[in-house]
């Protein structure tokens, strides 16, 4: 049911009349299959009718985005750089597109493995997500096979469903606190007040309920894994019941572009006999680290190079972290068989940053004094269910104020017991240390800090604007664990 762009009315923020010649990428609800259920989802599909977009190099995102799910959404560009207005969040100044509506965007995007997804309610965790693959004229004289591997949880419960049973409330009450994202308006950023929803919420908080988290232990003391309970782990909408099956030349040259599109999961990438290099990080190139086990944290993207040997099936696995569960998908060449795989196996340790420490950055920034030097602590619980920035809960929040061509730097303290993957919007970083040890590291826009850590990150303010700068888990983020870099002149 295609409609056409130019006839659907165009939202503020763009930069180009709808319609003009670009992509075309839609928001729609679809069917799949989970382990012999059907289940509907969103989903976001090009006009080559596969998800998401794949740019070549050099070419602009000029994209027309038309949303026929059934109700409003709005769509981030996980680490691109847009102008904010263009960035897919909430803000009234770039409200949602109305079911129905098309809302047209124009920008250069920066190259390498990126995703989307949608910032409206939890509608991230019923698979408004997809790949946004932009391609560099260096990786493609590679002359590499190029598979993209998008991981995902999934539960047959809402989001509201999850999120209710997390905080003890109802789905009602839970469902509005997701929704305070879009309700945000200029007078309420600010204040130092906890959200009022939250305070309550985290009085009734049952003290009990949690059943799908997992423990470890972490210096004596208690760490929180898997706080959801899923019925089944995706690679590229399949569960390894029915896996995907990747032709491959024997002997043959691949670069894996692998997504952690889960809203509350991370793992363990297993490439079983293989041995893979990254060679990047959140799209962003690294000096190449090689292995056959790599972490992922949620929201953060690896491109790993494999040379194959010249015949064999070779699973590529993720395994949730704290537990026995897994997902994948199969590269095989001609003839090979193919061996079927258990959606469980042994249990794997809890995802951390031993790769974080490896990686260097291709292109470090350059070296400089910091202008801005901020700490945020992050803190929270199980018990009650609530996460905060510096004590404060999205989105009554005090915004960090920049101005343009600052060089800022941020330490990210962990004072809770469970790992946050903190994003922030329309900016890279470097990561320059943890846990106090300095390093040139990775240039990302998801950084993992373990519990009780710390993580030092650096970044040039340059683009102008309102930004999110947030947990990436979905049902922390829910609840309060989100604020607001903002720069001077904003008007707002």
């Amino acid at each position: 049911m295609a409609i056409a762009a130019a006839a659907l009315p165009m939202l503020p923020g763009a930069g180009r009349a709808a319609g003009s010649a670009g992509k075309r990428l839609v928001a729609i609800t679809r069917v799949i299959e989970v382990n012999g259920r059907p289940a509907k989802v969103f989903g976001l599909i090009g006009s080559d009718g596969r998800s998401g977009l794949r740019l070549a190099p050099g070419e602009r995102f000029r994209v027309d985005l038309a949303n026929e799910a059934g109700t409003r959404t709005i769509v981030h560009w996980h680490g691109q750089l847009p102008p904010w207005t263009q960035d897919g969040f909430p803000w009234p100044e770039s409200p949602p597109i109305a079911n129905g509506a098309v809302q047209a965007y124009d920008y250069a995007p920066v190259p390498g493995t990126y995703w989307m997804h949608s910032h409206q309610d939890m509608q991230e965790q019923s698979l408004m997500t997809a790949p946004l693959i932009v391609h560099d004229a260096a990786e493609l004289r590679e002359d590499r096979q190029e598979i993209v591997l998008m991981l995902h949880d999934f539960t047959f419960r809402t989001p509201e469903e999850v999120l209710a049973g997390l905080t003890g409330t109802s789905a009602a009450t839970a469902q509005a606190m997701a929704q305070k994202m879009e309700k945000t308006a200029a007078r309420t950023v600010g204040s130092n007040a906890p959200h009022a929803s939250m305070s309550s919420m985290a009085a009734d908080a049952p003290e009990a309920g949690m059943s799908g988290m997992d423990m470890s232990r972490l210096g004596g003391m208690h760490m929180d894994l898997n706080d959801v309970h899923y019925d089944a782990f995706l690679a590229n909408d399949r569960t390894l019941a029915d896996p995907e099956i990747v032709h491959v030349e024997r002997g043959g040259r691949i670069r894996l572009r692998i997504i952690n599109g889960a809203s509350s999961s991370q793992f363990w990438v297993d490439l079983g006999e293989l041995v893979g290099r990254v060679a990047a990080t959140d799209g962003h190139p690294v000096n190449p680290v090689a292995s056959s086990r790599f972490p992922i944290a949620m929201a953060q993207r690896l491109d790993v190079l494999i040379d194959l040997p010249e015949t064999g099936a070779f699973p590529i696995l993720a395994r949730v972290e704290g537990n026995d569960r897994q997902t994948g998908i199969v590269l095989t060449t001609p003839g090979a068989r193919i061996a079927r795989m258990a959606e469980s196996a042994h249990a794997v340790p809890q995802v951390d940053n031993s790769l974080e420490a490896r990686l260097t950055a291709v292109e470090p920034l350059s070296a400089r004094h910091a202008d801005v030097d901020r700490t945020i602590e992050l803190a929270g619980g199980m018990k009650p269910y609530a996460w905060s920035m510096n004590g404060e809960y999205w989105p009554q929040v005090t915004p960090l104020m920049l101005e343009k061509g600052q060089r800022v730097e941020i330490e990210l303290v962990n004072r809770s017991m469970m790992a946050h993957p903190m994003h922030l919007h329309g900016h890279d970083f470097q990561v320059i240390a943890i846990d106090g040890r300095p390093m040139q590291g990775a240039v990302r826009d998801t950084v993992l800090v373990m519990p009780m850590g710390r993580v030092r990150i650096a970044f040039d303010a340059n683009n102008p604007g309102r930004w999110a700068f947030h947990c990436h888990n979905l049902y922390h983020q829910a609840t309060g664990m989100m604020t607001e870099f903002r720069y001077q002149g904003i008007a707002t």
